[in-house]
C-alpha cells in the first residue's frame, strides 16, 4: 500500500502540487488524468523520489520513503518506472537492455536473466527482436520493451507516465495492449494518460487532477458519468467556458460581446451557433438588467467540443424572479426562437438563486 499524507512541490514560479493526501492500496489500477500542468507526472515522479516534495510524506509498504534515513534504492526495486520517453540504452541490444538492472541489481546469472528476459519480450510480442538495437525499432516496439525491462525486476508498483504520448497514432493500441494484460496481473499500477478510453476501461479508480491536488477519486463509472464536482465534468465533457459577470445597470455590453466573440472563435463555434450564443446572452441579460434595480448576475456558457453543443447558464440575485413567465415578451420570443429549451430553477441555498438555463439550437 502506499500512503500520502499533505505532499506538496513548488518551483521557483509554480506549485503544481500543494495539498495531496491518499491511500492507494494493493492491486489499484489508477488512471491519473486532468488538464496539463497540473502536477499528473509530478505526483508519479514524487512517488519514487525521482522528485524529492517540498514538504508531506510518503509510505510504501509502511516504510516512509520521504524520511532521508530510508534506502530509496532497494525501494526502487519494488517500484517500477515508464517513461514516455522509453530512456533505453541505445548501444545495448534489445535482450541486453532487459538483462542488466537483474543481473547488477537483483544477482541474477546470465542465464537467469536471459531465459526471464525472453518470457517477457514473448509476452509483449517481440522476442524476434531480441538482438536488435533501440535505433531499429519503432515507437511503440521501444515502449513495449521499455515495459518489458521494468517487468524484469518484478515489481509490486509499475507507475506509467504517458507512456504512449510519444507514439504516432497507428502505435498507440499495441502498447495500450500490453497495459490491459499488465493490469491484470495484480499488480499496482498508476498510469498518467489522456487517452480517456483506455482510462475508463483499464482502471477500478480514476485520480482527477486540477487545483493543486487530486481534485476527484473515484471508479471509472463515477468520473465519467456522474462526476461529483464541476471542474471534472467539465473536463469530461471536453466543455469549453466562459464566464461574464454583471454587477451594475451600466455594464460594459459591448466589452463582453466582444469577449463572446473571441470565445466562439477561439473554440472554432459554428458562425450560426456563435450568432446564437452572442444574441442569447443580449436578450436575456438586457431582459435582467431592465427588471432588476440592483442587478447581481453570473452568465456561464459551455460549449462542447465532443457534441458541438452550447447552454448558457444565467444566475441572478434576488427574490424569486421567473422571467420565463414574467419577463419582457420581446425577449422570450426571440430567446424561444434560438434555444430548444429555456428552463428556470429557483435553488434558495445558492448565492443567486435565480437559475436560468438557455440550451442553444443546434446548427
Amino acid at each position: 500500500m502506499i500512503k500520502i499524507e499533505n505532499l506538496k512541490k513548488e518551483y521557483p514560479n509554480v506549485t503544481p502540487l500543494k495539498d495531496v493526501s491518499v491511500e492507494i492500496h494493493d492491486g489499484d489500477v489508477i488512471s491519473v488524468i486532468g488538464p496539463s500542468g497540473t502536477g499528473k507526472s509530478t505526483l508519479l515522479r514524487c512517488i519514487n523520489q525521482l522528485e524529492k516534495p517540498t514538504s508531506g510524506r510518503i509510505w510504501v509498504d509502511g516504510e516512509e520513503i520521504t524520511d532521508k534515513k530510508c534506502d530509496m534504492n532497494k525501494i526502487r526495486q519494488k517500484m517500477g518506472m515508464v517513461f514516455q520517453s522509453f530512456n533505453l540504452f541505445g548501444h545495448l541490444t534489445v535482450i541486453e537492455n532487459i538483462m542488466l538492472s537483474p543481473m547488477d541489481l537483483l544477482g541474477k546469472s546470465k542465464q537467469e536473466a536471459y531465459d526471464e528476459g525472453m518470457r517477457l519480450l514473448r509476452t509483449v510480442g517481440l522476442a524476434e527482436k531480441a538482438l536488435n538495437y533501440p535505433d531499429e525499432l519503432s515507437g511503440g516496439q521501444k515502449q513495449r520493451i521499455a515495459i518489458a525491462r521494468t517487468l524484469a525486476m518484478d515489481p509490486d508498483v509499475i507507475l506509467l507516465d504517458e507512456p504512449t504520448s510519444a507514439l504516432d497514432p497507428t502505435m498507440v493500441g499495441e502498447v495500450q495492449a500490453v497495459i490491459r494484460d499488465l493490469a491484470k496481473t495484480g499488480k499496482t499500477m498508476m498510469i498518467v494518460t489522456h487517452e480517456m478510453n483506455f482510462a475508463r476501461a483499464i482502471s477500478n479508480r480514476v485520480f482527477y487532477m486540477d487545483e493543486g491536488g487530486i481534485y476527484e477519486d473515484g471508479t471509472p463509472e463515477q468520473i465519467f458519468e456522474r462526476p461529483q464536482r464541476e471542474n471534472t465534468r467539465r473536463f469530461i465533457k471536453k466543455l469549453k467556458v466562459l464566464e461574464l459577470n454583471i454587477e451594475s445597470r451600466d455594464y460594459d455590453f459591448l466589452g463582453m460581446a466582444g469577449q463572446i466573440e473571441a470565445y466562439c472563435n477561439k473554440n472554432q463555434i459554428a458562425p450560426r451557433t456563435s450568432s446564437r450564443i452572442q444574441l442569447a446572452f443580449e436578450e436575456s441579460a438586457q431582459m435582467l438588467v431592465s427588471m432588476i434595480e440592483n442587478p447581481r448576475i453570473q452568465a456561464v456558457c459551455e460549449y462542447s467540443e465532443t457534441t458541438e453543443t452550447a447552454e448558457w447558464m444565467v444566475s441572478y440575485g434576488g427574490q424569486r424572479l421567473d422571467v420565463t413567465e414574467s419577463g419582457d415578451d420581446l425577449a422570450l420570443t426571440v430567446l424561444k426562437g434560438i434555444t430548444e429549451e429555456m428552463k428556470y430553477n429557483w435553488n434558495e441555498n445558492a448565492e443567486l438563486p435565480n437559475q436560468l438555463s438557455l440550451k442553444i439550437q443546434r446548427t
